[in-house]
């Protein structure tokens, strides 16, 4: 088996492809030790001591390191363990326990949804499946739709954009010039 890795826009976060699927459907992050432990592979992930976030996509999982750590020690680690995982073909979570599944809510109650603005909100989540997420996902993460309220759309990154140095970027220049050219209704996008 051979796993390719790729760089992400994140200089801490690196995109490890295994060639087969990691995720049928959705995405999982985990930001903590404690979040990891629904899942034996990011439990181990953690436990190498230099990670702070993994992130499970449909045909890729991105790891970011903690600050300071370099990937050329550290990318030898996460990659047996990978190769040891998908080798073994063991579980992606742990059994008996709902703990793998995430459900992301549709939007907190801060971002409650207007019913007036369904026809807006369809055609938001519609260009954020079709045209926003891909990308995003190319980069080693995902894109969450919050909530839409008086001309704004509150949007939260996962995975390796979560804290991308130019996600705020991708968040302005990218997303909200997408969303204002189709969706006139909308006037900015910002980070939930």
């Amino acid at each position: 088996m051979f796993i390719e890795t790729e760089t992400t826009p994140n200089p801490a976060t690196l995109k490890f492809l295994p060639g087969e699927l990691v995720m049928a459907s959705g995405t999982r992050e985990f930001t903590s030790p404690e979040a990891a432990e629904a899942s034996p592979l990011a439990q181990a992930l953690f436990d190498l001591g230099d990670v702070t976030g993994v992130f499970f996509g449909r045909d890729f999982i991105s790891v970011t390191a903690a600050p300071g750590v370099e990937w050329a020690s550290l990318k030898p680690q996460v990659l047996s363990l990978l190769l040891d995982h998908f080798v073994a073909q063991a579980p992606l979570f742990a059994a008996g326990t709902a703990a793998g599944i995430s459900v992301p809510a549709e939007a907190d109650e801060n971002f409650a949804d207007d019913p007036a603005d369904a026809d807006v909100i369809e055609q938001i989540k519609d260009l954020i499946e079709t045209r926003v997420r891909p990308a995003v996902a190319n980069d080693g993460g995902d894109i969450i739709y919050k909530g839409f309220r008086e001309g704004v759309v509150y949007l939260q990154m996962q995975g390796a954009c979560s804290g991308c140095p130019s996600s705020t970027a991708t968040l302005k220049n990218g997303i909200e010039s997408l969303l204002k050219h189709y969706v006139p209704e909308v006037s900015e996008v910002r980070a939930a």
